[in-house]
Parts: structure tokens; sequence; C-alpha cells
């Protein structure tokens, strides 16, 4: 009789005539994603065939409608439509309600409004450290879903503390605070630089149970005048921040992995946000593009009066 190995459970179950996979996990008592009730009109239940694919019946038509939608690759299945001849090794996809919240978009980031102006803002920058070769081993897929995953993460952090996730750049994001007020942009930024760290720590887990291995972030802050404005061709502009005030915060993110520290901030947030936050390292350091040394300061908390 054919079977169904979990990965992430570490459970072999065999599967009766006809049965799908998703039919084998429900009554094995794995809690097995399937929004719509198992018809083929979500993707809640997709699966990676780790081993066997080609011991899975080809794809009926409901599958495979949604498969090109989403432009699934031939070892992504929807484990409500897939029975088996043979034994497989799966993974489930959606295995929580974070990734059950990813898969169903139910989430959207903030808007930043168009104000065309001169304004003093915090500007955050992040990346993660040695993200190619935690992900060159990795299923195009697996890539993709980790970094949404991150951001989906980073993002609500990001938010909670009052600011806009302003841009992506491969595995890094710049965020903006103070575009309504400025007055509290610079602790805001620290605040919400001090979440994605412990957001990290909590994804830590996660990543080692799936792909046996994590990852750390830096991350860079800096306090000053930008130009926000409507950027961008015709029918494909947003809203943005320029100047030299985002070049310096992202040369003081980048300084993480000469200093080996995970946030630093510039001497002028620092001068918003002493006596509320508490500062491990100072550093002087020349910074790419940059005349001078600067002095960047290692934010390792809160104090009680930041608190």
């Amino acid at each position: 009789m054919p079977s169904v190995s979990y990965q992430i459970e570490k459970k072999r179950i065999e599967a009766e005539e006809r049965e799908t996979i998703l039919q084998v996990s429900l009554r094995s008592g794995i809690s097995h994603a399937h929004a719509c009730g198992g018809h083929a009109r979500c993707s809640t239940c997709r699966i990676l065939i780790v081993e066997g694919v080609d011991h899975c019946a080809p794809r009926n038509e409901k599958e495979q409608a949604l498969a090109e939608r989403l432009h699934f690759t031939p070892d992504i299945r929807l484990a409500c439509q897939t029975t088996i001849s043979d034994d497989v090794k799966v993974r489930r996809l959606v295995i929580d309600e974070e990734d059950l919240q990813l898969a169903n978009q139910l989430t959207r980031g903030a808007v930043l409004s168009a104000v065309g102006e001169e304004k003093k803002l915090a500007v955050l920058f992040s990346d993660i450290r040695g993200f190619t070769p935690f992900a060159e081993a990795l299923p195009p897929y697996d890539v993709v879903h980790v970094l949404n995953r991150y951001f989906h993460q980073m993002g609500r952090v990001i938010t909670s503390f009052g600011g806009n996730i302003d841009n992506y750049a491969g595995d890094g994001l710049m965020a903006l605070f103070g575009m309504t007020d400025s007055v509290e942009a610079p602790l805001q930024a620290v605040k919400a630089g001090l979440g994605m760290l412990e957001a990290v720590e909590r994804l830590r887990p996660y990543l080692e149970a799936i792909h046996c291995k994590s990852f750390q972030i830096g991350i860079g802050i800096h306090y000053g005048e930008v130009v926000v404005g409507e950027i961008g061709a015709e029918n494909l502009k947003r809203v943005t921040a320029i100047g030299d005030a985002v070049n310096l915060a992202s040369r003081i993110e980048s300084a993480n992995k000469q200093s080996g520290t995970r946030l630093l901030i510039s001497e002028e947030t620092y001068n918003e946000v002493k006596g509320r936050v508490n500062v491990g390292r100072t550093i002087r350091i020349s910074l790419p593009g940059k005349s001078g040394e600067y002095s960047l300061y290692e934010v390792t908390g809160l104090s009680k009066a930041g608190c």
C-alpha cells in the first residue's frame, strides 16, 4: 500500500485507494490547512513533493488551472487533489497561522501619501546577513517564501511603531519614520529596530525546523533631512525619500558587518534618543563614499525612560 511520509512531522501514513494526500493528513490528525474545504479554490493545502513526484497522479483540470495561475513548479501540488500510486515524501508549505495569512494575502502594507516636500525623517535600513549562502541550497519556492515570511514579520513590527516600509532591495528593506509627526521618529525607529531583532529571534526556530539553518540581520538608522515625493515613470510612480540622509543610513547599516554589531545609529539619531536607550559600543569609523569619520552608537536595548 502506498504511503505518505511527512518531513516536518516525521510521520509515515499509509494511503487508502483513491485517497488524496489531504485526506490522509486529516485522517491522521495532521493539522493540514485547507481554507476552501479541499475544493481547489485556494492554495493553502499546497505541498512540496520532496521525493516521489512521479508517484503522484497527474494534475486534474482544477489543480492545473490554479497551478498555472500561481506558476507552480511540478513538485508543488495541491494536497486536496493529489492521489498517489507509490510512496511519497512531502512537506506542507502552509504550517501555521502566519503562513495562512500570507497564502490568503490578508495583510497589506501601509501606503505612504504623496507629499512632495522636505522633511526630517528617521531612515532605517536593514539587511539579512549571509542570505546568499543560506538560500543557495534551497528551491526557488522556499527562497521566496522565506523572504515573504521575513518581510511580513518585519513589516508588522515597523508599522506597529509608526513606520512605513518604503522600499525592498533583494533581502534588504528601507523604512521611514516621521511622515506625519517627526518628533518621536528617532525613538520610534530605534524601537522598531529592536523589535525587528526580536522578531528574527522568534523566526529562528521556524527556519531551523524547516531548513536546518537560520540567519541574523543588521540595522542602521539615521535621522536627517530628506526630500519626499512621487518618483517614477507614468503609472508607476510611488512616494519615496531621497537625499544624503538616505545614503548615510544605508552606509550605517553596512557598517554593522565591519563592526560585528546588529543595530547602529548615527550621532544625530543618538542625540535625539540618549537617556532613553542603552548603548554598548561607540564606534569611530569611515563610511564608503563619505569624507571624514563618523561616530556610530550600538543600541542594545531601551532604558527605563525609553520604555
